[in-house]
């Protein structure tokens, strides 16, 4: 069932009056009605019961996963819930949880969070606003830093009545931050009252969400059970999901023993993320005769940019023309070709697969947030849509490095012994990395950089000192991601923002430093509606794109999954997860 809201009926930012609403969206309207029954892609009559093993890479130490200290168990947020539940097939969309109901001031100084009174804890408790206030205040004081900058824009938490609770806000700018609390976990304070937060790192957590921990070895396996009792299974929002009666994670610290673990039904489910193993290795009996399945299945999360990027700190890459030339002695096409079985797509946007995207000429709407900088931006984010570099795919680029090298010589570079120079400096430059792996994909693009006179070199370190160097900007280039949500906001600082670029850590790895680009990320954390986010959003990409900041390389908007045939899955997949807690086991199933 669906209902189209309208923006005078019941959402935040615009409304005279505040309305408590069963859902949140920043885009001011939800898909499902109040009484939806389940949401589209889940089967709400999928069978309960039997066990899924799952397997994780590494190990881990600990089973608190809101504090810096250790690494936490796959899988643990199966054991918490949070306020308000998000939608898979929506963007930035929660509805109604531990809270039921939801109410933000027309103005955005405040919201306010209604408890359902059935809500309770695994041992019993009811949930109520107290627990909703110790939460953030014990993530605020002793969790991982993130909580920190995710919530510095909370003034304070007061306790309405025991089912409500309300969050003041320090400014009215930050349009997602009502938003981000929906998403709280909540955790129960009689619980924690005599345990060191800090320190609970080998404690079985109280939590109130659809499973509980049943047994762990540390660095080994982790089991987690099915809440038989759980007081929200019946919610529309938790219909069809949570299927399985147990949840087993067993670890795994070579890719390898992994992969031939699973060929031999040591666990039901993996996802390939290489793209040669996927293309070489998941072959054999089982998949012959059907008892194993391997999917491709489409999804609409966005991808981010994955990219080459330069650290413009360094005086050789203030040059943006300089980027460009080097931008076009990447051949992308010859790379999917013969190293990744045209598995990959180009990156043509920094928000790629999803709307946010670039991908015609700037709206009247941008152009309002884009012109009054125009002096100070690439005249190319007027006239053209950008697009990376196409080539034949047959590794002879020379119309590429051509163009290239005619941008290098206007730009004042000469050839001295086959090697460009300018100001009697050679044009070179090092590619640090921490994936030796990543050698066989840099050096065809090194041989390219060479043909124009470009001296590029790699470096492989070890992950503690490559870290090390990124840290303090001791680089030239090296390979980035930056990924990014359906709704971004203050996390753009961190990746492009000024004040980022001198933070030791930062992920502002690049060294940018544009008012420009800083009034961009502000209008996106301040954009009072979807369709002004996506405007801000579509302004700031084209401004990162057409100044050349990065070499982008790829993405892959699907996911590739292999599993044993018992697993059985709802007909319609959402579009942005990949939904495995609404999948169900078809055999040997009781209540």
């Amino acid at each position: 069932m669906y209902l189209k809201l309208s923006i005078l009926s019941l959402f935040l930012c615009f409304n005279l009056y505040a309305q408590k609403s069963y859902f949140i969206s920043m885009s001011n309207e939800a898909k499902y009605s109040k009484d939806f029954v389940s949401f589209d892609y889940v089967n709400p009559n999928a069978k309960k019961g039997g066990k899924v093993k799952l397997a994780s890479n590494g190990t881990y130490d600990s089973l608190n996963p809101f504090i810096l200290k250790g690494l936490s168990a796959e899988g643990i947020g199966l054991i918490y819930d949070s306020l308000m539940q998000g939608s898979s097939d929506e963007a930035s969309t929660y509805y109604a949880l531990v809270a039921q109901n939801i109410e933000v001031d027309p103005q955005n100084n405040w919201v306010k969070f209604y408890i359902n009174p059935k809500a309770k804890f695994h041992d019993g408790v009811s949930i109520t606003a107290k627990d909703v206030k110790f939460s953030f205040d014990i993530l605020i004081s002793k969790g991982t830093p993130l909580y920190k900058r995710y919530y510095a824009d909370v003034k304070n938490v007061e306790i309405i009545n025991d089912l409500t609770v309300k969050f003041n806000f320090k400014t009215n700018k930050n349009s997602e931050l009502a938003l981000i609390l929906a998403s709280l976990s909540v955790l129960p304070e009689h619980f924690y009252k005599n345990i060191d937060f800090k320190k609970a790192t080998n404690v079985k957590p109280l939590s109130s969400g659809p499973y509980r921990i049943k047994s762990f070895v540390f660095g080994k396996y982790i089991t987690y059970e099915r809440v038989k009792d759980y007081w929200a299974k019946d919610l529309n929002v938790n219909k069809g999901t949570y299927n399985f009666n147990t949840v087993k994670y067993d670890y795994y610290k070579d890719q390898t023993v992994s992969l031939e673990a699973f060929k031999a039904g040591e666990f039901d489910f993996r996802q390939e993320y290489t793209a040669k193993t996927w293309a070489t290795l998941y072959k054999g009996k089982n998949f012959d005769n059907g008892n194993i399945v391997k999917r491709n299945i489409p999804h609409e999360l966005p991808q981010g940019m994955q990219s080459f990027i330069f650290n413009l700190r360094k005086p050789l890459f203030q040059d943006i023309q300089l980027r460009r030339a080097i931008n076009l002695a990447f051949d992308f096409e010859w790379t999917n070709k013969q190293l990744f079985f045209n598995q990959y797509k180009r990156s043509n946007s920094y928000f790629e697969n999803s709307e946010l995207r670039s991908t015609l000429m700037p709206s009247s709407d941008e152009l309002k947030l884009l012109t009054p900088f125009k002096e100070q931006l690439p005249a190319s984010i007027f006239t053209t849509v950008f697009k990376s570099n196409v080539t034949k795919g047959n590794g002879k680029n020379r119309k590429e490095l051509r163009k290239a090298l005619k941008i290098l010589k206007k730009q004042g570079w000469k050839f001295e012994n086959k090697v460009l120079v300018k100001d009697g400096k050679k044009l070179e430059f090092e590619i640090l990395l921490t994936q030796a792996s990543f050698e066989r994909i840099v050096q065809p693009f090194i041989k390219n950089l060479k043909k124009i006179g470009i001296l590029a070199k790699i470096k492989v370190m070890e992950s503690v000192s490559y870290t090390n160097k990124v840290n303090n900007n001791d680089f030239d280039m090296i390979v980035q991601s930056f990924p990014v949500s359906l709704s971004p906001g203050n996390e753009l600082n961190n990746y492009w923002g000024s004040k980022a670029a001198s933070i030791k850590g930062s992920r502002n790895n690049l060294g940018i430093k544009s008012p420009v680009v800083d009034a961009l990320i502000k209008n996106v954390v301040t954009a009072p509606s979807r369709k002004d986010l996506i405007t801000a959003v579509r302004a700031l990409d084209r401004v990162l794109l057409h100044n050349y900041y990065v070499v982008p390389q790829w993405h892959n908007a699907s996911y590739r999954i292999s599993y044993w045939n018992k697993l059985k899955q709802p007909a319609i997949s959402p579009k942005y997860g990949l939904g495995i807690f609404t999948w169900w086991i078809d055999n040997g199933l009781n209540k």
